[in-house]
């Protein structure tokens, strides 16, 4: 090897490689993800994990980045999560640890119906990360095309309904989304609840269907109000329709 070559000695490479592994297997994510989600290609990462290829320093900080783990330390020491102190969500999010919910961090496309047009699709994406600080999930929205109505909140894992939780509480107001746990493709269904802007300076109360996926599920996704028009439009309306149609939620109203 080249002096000054930016790659990891045989044995931080193992190490690396082995931990890479476990992380796959643990969070319950294909390779393909892993690569999408760290910007890589899906060859560069099956190479490296085979030892056909070490890992540079650039795949490296990718994959920590998508991962949220350090992968490196001096001497080739163990591994250690990032942002990860010890302890458990509070009881009122069902006290959870990260390394029981640890499966749920990632970046998903998020769907809903347009509220301003019937027949379109809104799109953006939700990141859900663990704040070591607060030691809880939080979630954070972007690529929204109203970016001012962005949500931010905690994650809220309890172990009686078997759903999950995404709770915004902005000086008492609340927003909320109940989901599924994720499928074997990772999609996750629900409800969200919220206020609608009306006429004017008023909101009204509305519920509506929503649908998270990996992110990596689209190479090009598109976000924003995604009409008929669109490439994606058929298949956003296919996976949105899955959490009426499939018993995911429903909608309850007088006879």
């Amino acid at each position: 090897m080249v002096q000054g070559d930016p790659y990891l000695s045989d044995h931080q490479n193992n190490a690396v490689a082995e931990r890479v592994r476990e992380e796959i297997a643990r969070r319950r994510i294909s390779r393909q993800r892993l690569a999408n989600d760290a910007r890589i290609s899906l060859s560069t990462l099956e190479k490296a994990l085979s030892g056909h290829r070490p890992f540079t320093l650039a795949t490296i900080i990718r994959l920590e980045q998508a991962m949220g783990v350090v992968l490196r330390e001096a001497g080739g020491a163990q591994t250690t999560p990032v942002n990860d102190k010890p302890g458990h969500a509070p009881e009122e999010l069902g006290a959870y640890s990260r390394a029981s919910v640890s499966w749920l961090e990632g970046a998903y496309l998020t769907l809903r119906p347009s509220f301003g047009d019937p027949k379109a699709i809104f799109a953006y994406c939700t990141e859900i990360a663990w704040n070591g600080e607060s030691t809880r999930l939080n979630f954070m929205e972007r690529e929204r095309s109203d970016a001012s109505f962005s949500q931010q909140g905690s994650v809220s894992v309890p172990h009686l309904s078997g759903h999950i939780y995404l709770v915004t509480n902005s000086s008492g107001q609340y927003r909320m989304t109940i989901l599924s746990r994720p499928s074997i493709t990772g999609e996750m269904f629900g409800l969200l609840t919220t206020l609608r802007a009306g006429q004017g300076p008023h909101l009204t109360p509305v519920s509506t269907p929503l649908a998270l996926l990996p992110i990596s599920a689209f190479q090009k996704p598109s976000y924003g109000r995604v009409t008929a028009g669109d490439e994606n439009h058929a298949a956003y309306s296919s996976i949105l329709s899955k959490a009426i149609a499939e018993n995911y939620a429903g909608f309850v109203g007088l006879g």
